[in-house]
């Protein structure tokens, strides 16, 4: 393997400090000091225990956990822990109305009864530097023609060290906002099966209240298993497949926690942005976070009202109300902690330091006046394209009609080959079918009514469809009458030929451009996609290339920056995987109020509420727990079962499923949150406040024996008590 030269002058050669707790750390390049501070810290491990490329290591037993969590394996038999909410769609789409593992829970009782999914998890093999041969390509290029050449190259990289045979993919990740490229090789497995969930009501405790928040008690996990064919190879569902024979797997530890007790976790993270410019966070907090908080609040609100009512509803819309309802908490409390801890003024700070080390050099000196100029001009913008992206696609009967698009083309492009429009007409009808199965079209159609109102009253009249709203008046009445868009959007829903079997049927099988555009539900896709498109789309396209050609230069002189003043850095989340490492511990959230490290069975009970949509739990467990049948898994100091506890580490989205690891290597728990009082932290980091709320692994074993009955499950892990 090469060796990381560039890697080693970011992350090992300076010896500065920054807050232990703060950081997502390749683990390839921990280097001396922070290998040092997690041993002084407590870690027993060696460095070779947690990586290695030639030996099993630590890092052998994280996964990538379908498209964006994290797992880890917990036993010689491929099992697999992640959180409910990773697993949430793959339990959905195995529930029924007659056999609702959702709501009622399930554990196969043995492997026979394990449930195919379309899921596929995906172990990092090893790491290569590549920033040479990426930079080398880049000379004198800036701007889009650099983004797109920089697309192409790391293409180009992915397809030449991938191995489709041996189902290894390599993905080049850019670090420090291009100034350098690692490529990560993954072998991906697909035959994954469901072996056990907790219901609903205890993997989503609290739901959308408790959701971000502290104290927590929701047991936020799930179970799975990786198959592979008789000679241990990655390959597709087979009856015949065995369970993964890993090279490392995780204990798990019974033992009683302690304030100040070690924790690392590892995982996933997929984005940070650390280093966001001050005009950045103030785009943020006055466009970006508010316009997606509102347009999110009326899918939620019209998708819930559907969802409350009807059973069959819940368990269609349940995957997706999860995804919309996470972030919109989120980026509303993110908003909230930018401002109450002037984020912009730290941020304007740390800038103002730059421009005084810039004087004099040509390369930064005037690199935020410029930056500054790009915001402005895409500001008038942002809340269009925001629109576009939560509003006007935010309602799923436009968002599929905007696929439609594409066979539009087709269908209009002089000379287009028959076996050319056949092709574009199957992947429609295709991506109909899959449509239908999660559309619910009353929640919809009032979605589609509402933020039509919304855009009218919110985006800039100039940057209206011309034509849109005039014919909407004549046809419907006054743009001020919630009344008109109701009607309007009650139209759409009845005339489309999208929900119409036999019409649709006889486009697909003679499919013309004027019938397609005739549509409504096209219509109003193709009316707001193309003005958006052909009039402010280069707008966006042009701040885009600018701010990440700023962006890369700006990081580039604060390396040269910090590397003099020897200040350590680490690299923003990318979905690559990290290792950060912290302590368990209490914290002090306002004046006054001080919270404990852990939660038990008996603050469980006080939240329970019987048959509430959030609070509601099983009655057997509120019996065992009412018993204190806590078995093996009972806190000693506390005599109590312990349902969640956090700890300082640093994480973010991607990072939900990751093992919590005590200082031996065992497994104490699953990390699935973070604390509200914290939320600015994929822009800024709060040493103070920072907390990754955890759901205890002794609660996931006590809801998998006790609860679930299935003592089997726990026979096949390793136990540390």
């Amino acid at each position: 393997m090469r060796k990381l030269f560039f890697a080693a002058v970011l992350l090992i050669s300076v010896v500065g400090r920054t807050m232990a707790e703060e950081g997502m750390w390749l683990p390839l390049l921990l280097g001396k000091q922070v290998y040092d501070d997690m041993v002084k810290k407590g870690l027993k491990l060696t460095k070779e225990q947690l990586y290695q490329i030639n030996k099993p290591s630590l890092k052998d037993a994280i996964i990538i956990f379908g498209g964006g969590c994290t797992g880890e394996i917990v036993s010689s038999k491929g099992l697999i822990f992640t959180n409910h909410h990773c697993g949430y769609d793959a339990i959905a789409s195995a529930s029924s109305v007659e056999k609702n593992y959702l709501r009622d829970g399930f554990y196969a009782k043995s492997t026979a009864e394990e449930i195919q999914t379309s899921l596929s998890v995906q172990f990092l093999l090893r790491i290569e530097e590549v920033t040479k041969e990426v930079l080398d390509s880049l000379q004198g290029l800036t701007g889009t023609e650099r983004i797109q050449k920089q697309a192409a190259v790391l293409a180009a990289i992915n397809k030449r060290m991938s191995n489709a045979a041996e189902s290894i993919e390599t993905r080049v990740s850019s670090l420090f906002k291009g100034n350098q490229f690692l490529a990560f090789f993954y072998q991906r497995y697909s035959d994954i099966r469901l072996v056990g969930t907790p219901p609903e009501s205890v993997g989503k405790f609290g739901g959308d209240t408790d959701n971000w928040e502290w104290p927590r008690h929701t047991g936020d996990f799930s179970v799975f298993r990786v198959y592979t064919d008789a000679t241990g190879k990655p390959a597709k569902y087979n009856a015949s497949n065995i369970p993964l024979k890993p090279k490392w797997y995780l204990p798990v530890s019974l033992k009683p926690l302690k304030n100040d007790d070690f924790a690392m976790i590892w995982g996933y993270p997929g984005g940070t942005n650390r280093y966001e410019s001050s005009y950045g966070i103030r785009l943020a907090i006055d466009i970006n976070n508010p316009t997606l908080v509102e347009l999110r609040d009326v899918r939620l609100k019209y998708m819930f009202e559907e969802m409350k009512n009807d059973p069959a509803v819940k368990l269609q819309l349940a995957s997706s109300y999860a995804s919309i309802a996470n972030y919109w908490k989120f980026f509303d409390g993110e908003t909230k902690q930018l401002l109450k801890y002037d984020v912009i003024g730290q941020k304007k700070k740390d800038e103002e330091k730059f421009n005084q080390w810039a004087k004099g050099k040509p390369a930064y000196e005037h690199l935020f006046a410029d930056w500054g100029k790009a915001y402005d001009a895409w500001r008038p913008y942002t809340k269009h394209q925001m629109f576009m992206r939560e509003g006007i696609l935010g309602s799923p009967l436009i968002a599929f009609a905007s696929s439609l698009l594409q066979l539009e083309a087709v269908l209009t492009r002089p000379g287009t080959p028959a076996a050319d429009v056949l092709k574009a007409a199957d992947a429609v009808n295709q991506g109909r079918k899959a449509f239908l199965e999660h559309e619910n079209k009353v929640s919809d159609q009032k979605i589609l009514g509402a933020v039509t109102k919304m855009y009218f009253q919110q985006i800039d009249k100039q940057q209206q469809p011309a034509t849109f709203f005039p014919t909407l008046t004549q046809q419907y009445g006054s743009l001020e009458d919630d009344e008109t868009y109701r009607r309007y959007a009650a139209d759409v829903f009845a005339k489309t030929i999208i929900f119409d079997d036999t019409r649709w049927a006889a486009f697909i099988a003679q499919p013309d451009a004027a019938t397609l555009q005739a549509d409504p539900a096209f219509a109003y896709a193709s009316t707001f996609i193309t003005n958006y498109n052909s009039k402010y789309g280069i707008f966006s396209q042009q701040f885009n290339a600018k701010n990440a050609e700023f962006g890369r230069i700006y990081l580039k002189g604060v390396i040269e920056m910090d590397t003099i003043k020897a200040k350590k850095m680490y690299p923003d989340a990318t979905f690559t995987m990290r290792v950060s490492y912290g302590n368990v511990k209490s914290y002090q959230p306002r004046d006054a109020v001080k919270y404990d490290f852990v939660t038990t069975s008996r603050g469980l009970l006080e939240k329970y509420k019987a048959g509430d949509y959030e609070f509601d739990l099983p009655a057997k467990q509120v019996e065992l727990l009412q018993k204190k049948d806590f078995g093996q898994y009972v806190d000693p100091s506390r005599k109590d079962l312990v349902i969640g506890f956090i700890t300082t580490n640093d994480i973010t989205g991607g990072n939900s499923g990751s093992p919590v690891i005590n200082n031996k290597g065992e497994l104490i728990g699953l990390a699935f949150d973070g604390n509200y009082e914290a939320l600015s932290h994929k822009l800024a980091f709060d040493k103070d406040l920072n907390r990754t709320i955890c759901v205890d692994i002794r609660y996931v074993l006590w809801c998998i024996d006790k609860l679930g009955g299935a003592p089997h499950l726990i026979n096949e892990l390793t136990l540390a008590k």
